[in-house]
């Protein structure tokens, strides 16, 4: 009847607004996600997919572990990157990710100065490398920790590179924050012979194994 109708109406729009609006909120902040990294590239590259993110700074040591295998020494710093910006933020999905390149068993990062940069060059020059990147999402809630993981490895095929072109590159300033020395997205492109594997991965962050990672942990992609 009316009035029975009105009577449900009248009963719905007694909920208190304020109530409605503490209860999006927290929807809203339990789907937030943090990157813990400073990188440019991963920056770029969840925003080309539609990921909503904000930054958050952790330290994390560095540093290979005696007898470590390369794929276990990315993951564990992934790892650690994310459940140190859990602590920070609990309740909240935080991904961590780290990017190193091998050559002949040998692990190249970040290079310190021009020679090691050099060195690395020298290595890398009319071969294969493989460029391996560890990606972890965490949540801590309560006592608990929700951490997935997924590593993605590219093959990677330079061209001869002389000493004199390595050191022109150098110049540019662009291998100086780059796993292995250089940028497959910047100058560091005219190098690569071929790929075999994730472009994205070689960039910094694996874009079909970060997007399978958000589906899974209920961070939306494709935000426009």
């Amino acid at each position: 009847s009316p009035s029975r109708l009105n009577c449900v109406a009248e009963k719905h729009e007694s909920v208190p607004p304020p109530l409605i609006v503490r209860i999006m909120e927290k929807l809203v902040v339990d789907q937030n996600l943090y990157l813990a990294s400073q990188s440019p590239r991963r920056q770029e590259l969840l925003e080309q997919i539609g990921v909503r993110f904000e930054l958050l700074k952790v330290s994390v040591p560095e540093k290979r572990r005696p007898e470590e295998a390369p794929s276990d020494y990315v993951s564990r710093l992934s790892k650690e990157k994310a459940l140190a910006g859990a602590l920070i933020k609990p309740e909240c999905w935080v991904m961590g990710a780290d990017t190193i390149v091998v050559s002949g068993g040998q692990v190249l990062e970040k290079p310190a100065d021009k020679d090691d940069f050099l060195s690395m060059f020298a290595t890398l020059s009319g071969g294969i490398h493989s460029v391996f990147t560890s990606i972890a999402l965490c949540r801590k809630s309560g006592q608990s920790d929700n951490v997935y993981q997924q590593s993605c490895e590219t093959k990677v095929q330079f061209r001869e590179i002389d000493e004199a072109e390595a050191i022109r590159y150098w110049e540019t300033g662009e291998p100086l924050d780059k796993a292995g020395g250089y940028g497959i997205q910047g100058f560091g492109a005219v190098f690569v012979e071929r790929i075999e594997g994730s472009y994205s991965n070689v960039v910094g962050l694996p874009l079909q194994e970060s997007a399978k990672l958000l589906v899974v942990a209920g961070v939306p992609i494709w935000s426009v």
